[in-house]
Order: structure tokens, then C-alpha cells, then sequence
């Protein structure tokens, strides 16, 4: 299988010379373990928990294991294994060298207790994204930012791209293995995916009785991509209550499957107790919840635009997260129902987002003046094929930017 280099390999290095322990934390199959393959030293270990032998002597004669398999080492899916950590740190402590262990886990929030627990201060925890359409393409990493200058500067780099080259993509996803086997049945991949994958790891935690009802939620939350969480909404529609749709979306998010964005509002305070906008984190699971079976149909479909935006957010979240930067994104409604697609919060200035799914679209800087505070550049990431001034200071951006 070729490999498809990484963007944020950069930043997992830099980390590894500076903390004893990395945790590379992400949905599974997004490449995690290939990744540290591909950068590793000659003389590090590699050992997998999904071996359910291994798993077991992990688990049982932790300070054993970790003599078998000593630093430096790479431990897949350590959170099948959190009786680990006590000793990693006692290891840690003991040796005082950076880099010794490099753990992949596809259950952020297993992990959590236990690392802060036991590894604080001596671990750097990296969330990992899928493939960005820059890696696919091998483009090298432009930072999203609002430089006009710069953004003119690497267009000629790219390609252009048109709607139904970015649709194809979509419906694709972003998965490497879907990418990189190009005669692989996307259908088959993706209903795989849902079965050993997130079924099982759900099975592990616990935290599922019905499996089908589960099932159902996440293709209820597939649908309802690009819109704001409504608990309630959900729960009726998988006929399921309210606290377990909450439980059951928390899961989703923790395992790289759910991204959320929150709403910006000037208090502070208030950003906890207001809906978040939710988003599939991968683009081909989403269609192959909602049944489509080509990307015709899904640039087609009533939700196009939805899927459009999902992609987009999801394009910018990893071009931040690949440079090692979490980013302030929000997204903005106010009373009167206006709305911004995306906020970009910067230096304490306020950078409004519009995406739409047009070459050309009408009006679309309506509800800019909507929002206030220390308003920079805005953009309109939308499939034009130039950078082009709309107003002072917001552009027109070709999706293929970002």
C-alpha cells in the first residue's frame, strides 16, 4: 500500500523531543500507527493491544509487559490497557529521556482519567484528523490564515478544482485506505467500518445496550450534519431518551467521529450552556450512512450544501490541528436568526467564514455586519477559481485554498 505523507508529522516530531510520552489520539484507520512507522528510530518496539493475548498480559503483569517492552516503544491502542500507565510513568521518571513512548489510542476520552492521573506533565496528547485534500494532492502545508498576499501567492501552486472533482472526493472520504486502494468497494469499506470498528470499540466501553438503536442515532446525526445539536430532537427520532442521546453524541465526539463547533457570543460564560453545531468528521462514512452510493447522487441529494460545509469545516479544523494548533472556531446565530458559517477567532479578531456551494454566490457577505467586536478579513470559501475582492476586506476564496 502506498503511503500518503502527513502534515502533521512535523508537529508529532517536535513533540517527541520534548515529552517522554506522545498520545496520538483520532478516529481509528485514520492512520495513526502508520504514522509513527514511517518517523520511528530503528531500535523502537511496536506492539498492538488489538492482540487479545498481548492485551491480556497488559492488562494483568503491567510492570512485566513494559519490561518485555521497554522504551522506547510504540503502543497501539493503549486504552485497552490503562493499567499501563502508572508504570509508564514510573519508567518515565526513572529514565528521564524524551520520546520514549509513543501511544495511539481510539478512545480520547478512556485515556483522559487515566493520563491525568498518572502522566501529567509528561505527555503530549496530539489529536489526529483524517486525510486533508492537501495531503491527497501532496501540496505542502499553507497555514489558513487571512493574508490575502500569501493566499495569492501559493494559488499557483494548486490546481483548480470543480464541483463534481470535489464531490468525488466527498463521497469518497478521507479514510487512507479508501484513497489509496483505488479498486476498493467504498460501500463495503465504510459498512465495515461501522461494524468492527465503532461497534466494537462501543461494545468494549460498555456504553451501548442497544446496538441497532445506536446505529440508528448515528445515521440521525449523519443526517442532521452543518446544524445545531437538539438532544431532544434526536432522542425522539431513535426513540431513545434525551440524557442518551447526549451519552451516545459524547462517544462520537471522543472517538473522532463527531466533530462539534461551539457558538460565539461575547460572554465568555455562555459558550458552555448554548447548542453546539455538530458535523460528521468524515465525509464518506456520512454518505454511506445516508445510503448514497455514488457521488452524483450526493451532490444531487437536498443536503449538498450541508455536506459541502461539513467538508469545508472539516478541511480548515485540519489545517489547524496538522500545525499543532487548536483552533477558535465557532460558529454564530444571534435572535434574529441570522447566521455565520464559520467564526475564526485570532488575536482577539473576530474572522467571519460564509461557505457556499456556488461559483458564484448571491449576496453572500448579508449577514457579516450581523456580528460585533474587532472584525478582521472575512471570507466566502466557495467554488470559484479565483481569489477575488468583495468588499475592503473580505474575498471570495476557491475551496481548494483551504
Amino acid at each position: 500500500m502506498d503511503y500518503i505523507k502527513r502534515h502533521i508529522k512535523d508537529f508529532i516530531l517536535k513533540a517527541s523531543n520534548s515529552f517522554p510520552v506522545v498520545i496520538l489520539t483520532g478516529a481509528r484507520q485514520i492512520g495513526k500507527t502508520t504514522l509513527f512507522e514511517h518517523i520511528k528510530d530503528t531500535d523502537r518496539k511496536i506492539v498492538s493491544l488489538d492482540n487479545p493475548i498481548l492485551r491480556k498480559n497488559a492488562k494483568e503483569d503491567p510492570e512485566k509487559f513494559l519490561q518485555v517492552y521497554s522504551p522506547p516503544v510504540l503502543i497501539d491502542e493503549v486504552q485497552y490497557a490503562p493499567e499501563l500507565f502508572p508504570y509508564i510513568k514510573i519508567l518515565v521518571d526513572k529514565n528521564k529521556r524524551n520520546g520514549d513512548f509513543w501511544l495511539t489510542g481510539s478512545q480520547s476520552f478512556t485515556m483522559m482519567k487515566n493520563v491525568s492521573e498518572s502522566l501529567a506533565g509528561r505527555v503530549a496528547i496530539i489529536p489526529m484528523c483524517n486525510l486533508s485534500y492537501a495531503e491527497i494532492e501532496n501540496y505542502d502545508l499553507i497555514p489558513f490564515d487571512f493574508d490575502i498576499k500569501n493566499l495569492i501567492k501559493n494559488k499557483d501552486k494548486r490546481k483548480d478544482i470543480n464541483v463534481a472533482e470535489i464531490f468525488n472526493y466527498i463521497y469518497r472520504g478521507f479514510f487512507p485506505r479508501v484513497l489509496v486502494e483505488k479498486d476498493i468497494d467504498v460501500n463495503l469499506f465504510y459498512s465495515s467500518y461501522i461494524d468492527t470498528y465503532i461497534s466494537r470499540d462501543l461494545r468494549f466501553l460498555n456504553k451501548i445496550e442497544n446496538e441497532t438503536s445506536f446505529i440508528n442515532f448515528l445515521k440521525i446525526v449523519a443526517c442532521r450534519t452543518a446544524t445545531n445539536v437538539n438532544y431532544e430532537a434526536m432522542a425522539n427520532e431513535c426513540n431513545i431518551t434525551s440524557p442518551t442521546a447526549k451519552a451516545w453524541l459524547s462517544l462520537l465526539v471522543s472517538s473522532g467521529i463527531v466533530l462539534l463547533i461551539e457558538p460565539y457570543l461575547s460572554n465568555m460564560l455562555k459558550r458552555v450552556v448554548k447548542s453546539p453545531r455538530m458535523y460528521m468528521a468524515d465525509t464518506g462514512l456520512l454518505c454511506n450512512l445516508m445510503g448514497w452510493d455514488n457521488p452524483i447522487v450526493t451532490e444531487n441529494s437536498y443536503m449538498s450544501g450541508a455536506i459541502f460545509e461539513t467538508y469545508v469545516v472539516n478541511e480548515i479544523y485540519k489545517n489547524f490541528i496538522n500545525r499543532g494548533i487548536r483552533p477558535n472556531l465557532y460558529f454564530y446565530r444571534n435572535n434574529s436568526k441570522e447566521e455565520i458559517d464559520l467564526i475564526i477567532e485570532k488575536n482577539q479578531i473576530i474572522h467571519p467564514i460564509e461557505i457556499k456551494k456556488s461559483a458564484n454566490p448571491k449576496n453572500p457577505l448579508k449577514n457579516f455586519k450581523s456580528i460585533e467586536g474587532n472584525i478582521g478579513e472575512g471570507f466566502v470559501i466557495c467554488l470559484c477559481n479565483e481569489i477575488v475582492p468583495i468588499s475592503k476586506k473580505d474575498y471570495l476564496i476557491p475551496v481548494n485554498l483551504i
